[in-house]
């Protein structure tokens, strides 16, 4: 296959070279052309991915901006692997791609023009309804996806081409990847995980111990859960890799961006100070305020989500986050009767 990855980050990066050593033709495209110069020269991402080596069949570009979508042309797959921030803007350059379109970024973009916050399939809905599309997404961090240590994924789309060119370009030996229909649950979970991930930080940064943390990653599944089906989701997949699987591995591993805000709130950072010292992008921080907004719209309860927002808006301290969740009225687990 000829893959086109848009975005030189750690993912995009990591899932480029996965591809080149599964034996497909990839190029990876960076809109900074000095970075490019520094791949070319090293085979190595020193900013994203320092001490992997990438293949060297593995092709780069930076191609002009108002070229992206010739680029785009000639391939079987493209594969946007920007922030979310950006996908808007990538999605409509690609609107006239004949080839499957798949992103990789979790998250709700920040509203636009007073409009509330949308999900990618949303926004693809809007600037590029023609293409056929879907997400790659599950429990993955980019450095173990480029060492080739063992991961599983999910390619999610309405149309099976998409989940199909996915499967061909990524499983491997060292990555899996299962196919799903419900693109729904699949971007709700990656969204959301990131959110309930500073929480967890942030009760693992206070010390509060291994019976809190199951608690808080139990009852962010219920939140998640509770979200996605009242915008279209099956419930059962907010059990598979996509929920449950990238909740626990963003909420515990200490290579998540978004726990490492928690963890960072914590110690009395603020905010801008946390996300500062991590030189990647902590989507949780940008989308979490999406998150209730979005949850608020269907009558969907988030605790958990909405004290994250408190916190990173500087209304409570940590200390009260968590007094504000203890503090809740006892409920039952399950709706009574079930």
């Amino acid at each position: 296959m000829n893959i086109i990855v848009i975005g030189a980050g750690a993912w995009g990066t990591a899932i480029a070279t996965s591809a080149a050593l599964q034996g497909h033709q990839v190029t990876l495209w960076a809109r900074d052309a000095q970075q490019v110069l520094g791949l070319q020269a090293q085979h190595q991402n020193e900013r994203y991915l320092p001490g992997i080596t990438l293949p060297s069949s593995l092709s780069f570009s930076a191609v002009a901006w108002s070229e992206l979508s010739v680029l785009a042309a000639a391939a079987d797959l493209v594969v946007v692997a920007t922030p979310m921030s950006a996908l808007r803007q990538m999605l409509t350059q690609l609107r006239a791609c004949r080839a499957p379109v798949a992103w990789l970024c979790k998250g709700f973009e920040a509203p636009v023009d007073g409009s509330f916050g949308l999900l990618s399939h949303e926004i693809q809905t809007q600037v590029a309804p023609e293409i056929r599309a879907g997400v790659l997404s599950g429990p993955s961090f980019a450095l173990e996806v480029a060492r080739g240590q063992p991961t599983a994924l999910v390619a999610a789309s309405v149309h099976a081409s998409v989940r199909d060119a996915l499967v061909a370009a990524f499983h491997g030996p060292s990555l899996r990847v299962y196919a799903s229909d419900d693109l729904v649950g699949v971007e709700v979970g990656g969204a959301v995980k990131n959110v309930l991930a500073i929480a967890t930080g942030l009760c693992d940064g206070l010390d509060l111990g291994l019976n809190a943390r199951a608690a808080l990653i139990t009852r962010g599944l219920a939140e998640m859960t509770r979200l996605g089906v009242s915008l279209g989701a099956r419930a059962e997949t907010f059990m598979g890799l996509s929920g449950l699987g990238d909740l626990v591995l963003t909420a515990t591993g200490d290579l998540s961006r978004n726990r490492q805000v928690g963890l960072a709130l914590a110690r009395g950072q603020a905010v801008a100070q946390a996300t500062g010292a991590l030189g990647h992008v902590a989507e949780g921080v940008y989308s979490a305020r999406t998150v209730v907004q979005r949850a608020a719209m269907v009558n969907v309860d988030m605790p958990i989500a909405q004290a994250v927002v408190a916190l990173l808006d500087g209304q409570i301290t940590p200390a009260q986050a968590v007094a504000m969740l203890m503090g809740r009225e006892p409920a039952p687990e399950m709706p009574v009767g079930r």
